[in-house]
């Protein structure tokens, strides 16, 4: 009768399998664990710029000053400063019955959770309501706008040249 060589997986064999499919299991665990708080951490990071900028839009400057609040699990500070013009943008004069433009930087810091913070910066003008004049009605505009001059609020009213592919603008410079 013939022998047969020994057929199957020795002890040996089978545990050093079991051992690299627990560190398979293991790694892939952890791995979606840490997919799963990388998915909150980002949800929490869109809801905190989303609170910032509309903090930011729903902002109109007129006095330098700090306000703070909370909205849900956020904390939120604003802080407005007047920036100085710089000289080669600032007006030499005035007309009567005018103020000169001001300028304030608006930064706003949204925290939460235990060292989670988000800034964000901008410049505002602070602007007036339009005034309507005698036989108008809100809402309808007579007024015709000179071609060139870009009048949007919180913006300056430069006059803009447009060059095909190209946008310049005076007054807007590095910094």
């Amino acid at each position: 009768m013939a022998q047969h060589p020994d057929t199957g997986f020795t002890l040996l064999e089978v545990l050093v399998a079991l051992t690299i499919l627990a560190v398979a299991v293991v790694t892939l665990i952890e791995l979606s664990s840490q997919s799963l708080r990388l998915v909150k951490t980002s949800g929490d990071y869109q809801q905190a710029v989303l609170l910032a900028s509309r903090i930011a839009t729903d902002t109109q400057p007129g006095d330098e000053g700090v306000e703070s609040g909370e909205e849900g699990p956020f904390q939120w500070e604003r802080r407005i400063a007047l920036v100085p013009l710089p000289e080669e943008i600032a007006p030499k004069e005035t007309l009567p019955g005018r103020e000169p433009p001001r300028l304030f930087a608006v930064t706003i810091d949204v925290r939460w959770g235990r060292n989670q913070l988000l800034q964000l910066a901008t410049m505002r003008t602070p602007t007036s309501s339009p005034t309507v004049p005698a036989g108008q009605t809100p809402g309808s505009s007579s007024v015709s706008q000179t071609p060139g001059l870009s009048q949007t609020p919180a913006q300056s009213t430069a006059p803009v040249s447009r060059t095909p592919g190209r946008s310049t603008s005076p007054g807007v410079g590095s910094q």
